[in-house]
C-alpha cells in the first residue's frame, strides 16, 4: 500500500460519522436506471457499502430495502463512492426514527 493509498483510507475513515458493522445481507435497490439486488459488506447508521457489478454513478439517489432481523428498513440513499464493476458506497438520507431504532437494535456493535 502506498502512502497515497493510506492517506486516502484515513481521509475516508475521518469522514465517517458512525461506526460500521460487518453485516452481509442482500439489499434490494432501485434508482437511476437500475434495479437489482446487491450484498452489503458493512453498514452503519450513516450508510453502507454494497457489492454489485451494476454501475451506479456518484450522485444518484437509490431506494434501498435492507433486511434486519425479522423486518426490513426502507430508506433513500445517495451514491457517494463508486468502484465501477465492484460496488458503491451510499449515504442514507435522514433515517426515520423507526428505521434508526431497528438498526441500533439489530446491527452488531463494532
Amino acid at each position: 500500500m502506498t502512502d497515497e493509498d493510506r492517506s486516502e483510507e484515513v481521509a475516508t475513515d475521518e469522514r465517517r460519522q458512525h461506526d460500521r458493522s460487518r453485516v452481509i445481507v442482500d439489499v434490494h435497490f432501485d434508482g437511476g436506471a437500475a434495479t437489482g439486488v446487491a450484498s452489503t459488506k458493512d453498514i452503519s447508521l450513516g450508510g453502507l457499502y454494497m457489492s454489485t457489478p451494476t454501475e451506479l454513478p456518484i450522485g444518484v439517489t437509490l431506494a434501498l430495502r435492507i433486511p434486519l432481523g425479522p423486518r426490513y428498513v426502507v430508506v433513500k440513499a445517495d451514491v457517494v463512492y463508486s468502484n465501477p464493476g465492484h460496488g458503491v458506497g451510499v449515504r442514507f438520507h435522514r433515517l426515520p426514527d423507526e428505521a434508526r431504532m431497528l438498526m441500533e437494535r439489530e446491527l452488531p456493535q463494532p
